[in-house]
């Protein structure tokens, strides 16, 4: 069993379409958190009213964004500002990594936190923006259900063109 599985709220599910992961390790070798990157949800309100998409814009630029479903800090782990500062990595590193792996740079990152279990600070100590909430619906619901816990939405722009690139 992995250590996303035992010791993430949501547990270990396959990530959907591209995707990367990272183990973080200390300088000893021991690990100290995990992060999981996916596609982008294909439709969110708030995220697409922060970039000015059209549907259009949207379906052509999509892959340039790049979701955060997964990130663990061991819980035995209690270094001050590592999340912050692991995120700061993340953030130099996945561009570089994604665009080998799949041939598209991604300029954003997305990311959703469960309220009120959790409250974001993390991200929002690393300079990411929350812009809205979810409907509580979850990838999957076609059926408009709205049976999941509602979510913070945070981005984080990858570079200071982002806006450009994803409304060309």
């Amino acid at each position: 069993m992995s250590d996303v599985a035992r010791y993430h709220s949501l547990g270990y599910k396959t990530l959907v379409g591209a995707q990367m992961r990272y183990t973080v390790h200390a300088h000893d070798g021991t690990p100290l958190a995990m992060l999981g990157f996916s596609t982008a949800a294909w439709r969110l309100a708030p995220r697409d009213r922060f970039i000015g998409w059209t549907p259009e814009l949207r379906e052509k630029n999509l892959p340039r964004v790049v979701d955060n479903p997964r990130f663990l800090i061991l819980p035995w782990i209690h270094i001050p500002n590592l999340g912050s500062h692991i995120l700061a990595i993340v953030r130099r590193q996945l561009p570089l990594d994604w665009t080998a792996r799949y041939n598209t740079t991604p300029v954003l990152i997305e990311t959703f936190v469960e309220t009120p279990r959790y409250t974001g600070a993390v991200y929002r100590a690393s300079g990411w923006t929350h812009v809205g909430a979810t409907q509580g619906r979850g990838r999957y619901d076609t059926k408009k259900r709205y049976d999941k816990p509602k979510k913070d939405i945070w981005l984080r722009p990858l570079r200071k063109d982002w806006k450009r690139i994803l409304n060309r």
